[in-house]
């Protein structure tokens, strides 16, 4: 009795081998479970270490500055006009006090920028550490 495997004319396979192709993915399966553990970076961080002593309290801090940026270019400290040269003087004597007041900055809208970042500028190079901003003004305001 002679059996017969399919198509004697010795044609091309028209199913697809499967095997090899399951073998490979096994394999990168295991070495992907097996390396992805070891890839995980961890990151020191110095966290504070807690104390029981309260920080300390400020009895009277100082009342916050506020320096207004006009549009058109004029500056005013708590409300008074003062010029360029006289506000670079401020701030060098407001810097040196301590506690450091905090320089609050309001600018009109229609003000340029480079007023506002003029005065940061000479905060900075004055030794102010306390600049915050408030609502822009309207033009004029």
């Amino acid at each position: 009795m002679a059996f017969s495997a399919g198509n004697s004319g010795g044609g091309a396979m028209a199913d697809i081998n499967v095997t090899p192709l399951v073998d490979v993915m096994l394999v990168l399966l295991i070495i992907f479970m097996i390396t992805a553990p070891m890839l995980t970076h961890r990151i020191k961080i110095d966290l504070p270490q807690p104390t029981n002593n309260p920080p300390p309290q400020v009895e009277n801090p100082p009342d916050p500055i506020t320096l207004s940026v006009r549009s058109s270019g004029q500056f005013y400290w708590n409300d008074q006009l003062v010029s360029e040269e006289q506000l670079q003087q401020m701030l060098t004597v407001t810097s040196k006090k301590s506690p450091q007041p905090e320089l609050q900055i309001q600018a009109d809208k229609t003000a340029k920028y480079q007023l506002v970042a003029t005065v940061m500028a000479d905060a900075k190079n004055a030794g102010m550490t306390k600049i915050g901003f408030q609502p822009a003004r309207g033009a004029g305001q």
